[in-house]
C-alpha cells in the first residue's frame, strides 16, 4: 500500500505473506533528457598505470595496479573512481580470462557488461549489453585473453557502445538502473565503477572525456 507525496514521490508499506511488514519511499525517476548538443571538455586518463590513486573499492580491495593495468585478480569488492561525472565518453580497454564476467557501471548505475562471451548470440546478459535492458546488434566478443575495447557515451539516458571497432547500440534509452547500482539517484553524477565480485579482469587505457 502506498500514498503520494507529492506529484514526485510515494511512501508506503509492504505486506509480506508472512505477516512481516517493510516500509518503503520512492522518488520518480527523472528524465536526463538534453536540450543542447553536447560539448565536451578534456579527456582526463582515469588511471596513472601505477597505482590506485582516485580509485576506491566498496570493500576490501583486492585491485592491484601493474605496468599499466588495473588487475582484478580474484572475486572481491567493485572499484570506483574517487571523481564523478555527469555526461561523457569513456575509452576503456579489458581482457578477461575464459569464463570470467565483470561489468563497467556508468555513474556507478548502468552496467555495461563484460563476459566471455565469444560464441554466443547477442542477449540481455552477454558483452556488449546494458545488463537486463539493451541487447547489442551483434556479439562481437574476441576470445578469453584478448585485448578488448569500449568507446561508450553517455548523454542524460542516451547511449552508444562501439565494441571492438564496432557500433553495436546507436543512442538508445536505458529505462532504469541496471542490479548492483551504487543507489537510484540518477539525476546526480557518479564514478566510473568496475565490477569485481563475480570473476578475474584487467582493464588499462582508461580515458574519460567529460561534458564541459
Amino acid at each position: 500500500e502506498g500514498t503520494m507525496i507529492g506529484p514526485n514521490n510515494i511512501s508506503g508499506t509492504i505486506f509480506m505473506p508472512d505477516d512481516k511488514k517493510h516500509g518503503f519511499t520512492g522518488v520518480r525517476a527523472p528524465t536526463l533528457q538534453r536540450t543542447a548538443d553536447p560539448v565536451w571538455g578534456a579527456p582526463i586518463t582515469l588511471f596513472n598505470g601505477k597505482d590506485l590513486k582516485g580509485w576506491k573499492a566498496d570493500g576490501t580491495n583486492q585491485w592491484v595496479a601493474d605496468a599499466g593495468i588495473l588487475r582484478n585478480p580474484k572475486a572481491g569488492a567493485n572499484l570506483m573512481t574517487e571523481q564523478t561525472f555527469t555526461d561523457f565518453k569513456l575509452h576503456v580497454e579489458f581482457r578477461y580470462p575464459k569464463g570470467s564476467n565483470s561489468g563497467v557501471y556508468l555513474r556507478g548505475r548502468y552496467e555495461v557488461q563484460v563476459a566471455d562471451s565469444k560464441g554466443s548470440g547477442a542477449a540481455y546478459d552477454q558483452l556488449g549489453a546494458v545488463y537486463g535492458f539493451l541487447v547489442p546488434t551483434e556479439m562481437v566478443a574476441k576470445e578469453p585473453g584478448e585485448w578488448q575495447t569500449y568507446d561508450i557515451t553517455l548523454t542524460g539516458r542516451m547511449i552508444t557502445i562501439i565494441a571492438n571497432g564496432k557500433m553495436i547500440i546507436c543512442n538508445a534509452e536505458i529505462p532504469g538502473i541496471t542490479g548492483g547500482a551504487i543507489d537510484s539517484k540518477e539525476g546526480d553524477p557518479g564514478p566510473i565503477m568496475f565490477q569485481g565480485d563475480h570473476g578475474p579482469v584487467e582493464f588499462r587505457n582508461i580515458i574519460l572525456t567529460p561534458i564541459k
